[in-house]
């Protein structure tokens, strides 16, 4: 039996070549939280599973509607009105079985967060709200977990790492602003951000030190043009 979980786990993680045995396995010992299971959350989700993060918490209070089918990856026609943390879990069984993953139906606050992020290494940013974002970066700082931040926003997308203490999103974030959501989203900004912050995740999880640590990504998918700046 046990030579045939670790030849499955081989043959699963044969294309993770970029990863050493050793550190494929380290990936597998590790608990990610993604808060926000929408269009950057869904794909968080996804990526995470598929590289083979032991355990994932997937937080999220709403439920679908048919405005989510444009990009939420966990989104499809038979699951309106259904839990979005519940999606999570259920894709996650179909896509890769030994991932454990909690659903939480319920939005993060400051009073539950101790009890829902209890062992996590990482958190993955899918909120779609400034003051949710910056409600995050401090339970993060209180809690010493790094966090790994995106937002999206019509063809634009940002992604930042910020370790306890950083508070980099104060630099460019207000309390109490919001930005416009009048250019809506589209399926490939949500996609191409969360991609980027997987690659965030896995290199603070097997601790690289090549992050975007005081650093904004900054990227364009109208013109292609992508930014870094130092913050």
């Amino acid at each position: 039996m046990v030579t045939m979980v670790s030849t499955m786990f081989k043959r699963r993680y044969e294309r993770n070549r970029i990863f050493s045995p050793a550190e494929q396995e380290l990936l597998a010992e590790k608990k990610v939280a993604v808060i926000g299971c929408g269009g950057l959350g869904g794909h968080l989700i996804e990526m995470m599973g598929r590289l083979g993060v032991g355990s994932i918490v997937a937080v999220d209070g709403d439920v679908f509607d048919e405005t989510n089918l444009n990009r939420q990856l966990l989104c499809n026609e038979n699951n309106i009105g259904s839990s979005k943390a519940i999606a999570a879990g259920l894709h996650m069984c179909l896509v890769n079985s030994e991932v454990d993953v909690l659903s939480v139906c319920e939005n993060l606050t400051e009073e539950n967060a101790d009890r829902h992020l209890a062992g996590c290494d990482l958190v993955l940013d899918g909120l779609d709200s400034v003051g949710s974002k910056l409600m995050l970066q401090r339970i993060c700082r209180r809690l010493d977990i790094p966090l790994v931040h995106g937002a999206i926003g019509g063809w634009f997308g940002q992604v930042t790492t910020i370790f306890p203490g950083n508070d980099t999103l104060s630099l460019i974030y207000e309390d109490g602003c919001e930005v416009s959501q009048e250019a809506g989203n589209p399926s490939f900004t949500p996609a191409v951000v969360a991609g980027i912050q997987a690659a965030e995740a896995v290199k603070v999880l097997l601790g690289y030190e090549d992050v975007l640590q005081r650093k904004m990504l900054f990227v364009d998918l109208f013109t292609g043009e992508v930014q870094r700046v130092e913050l």
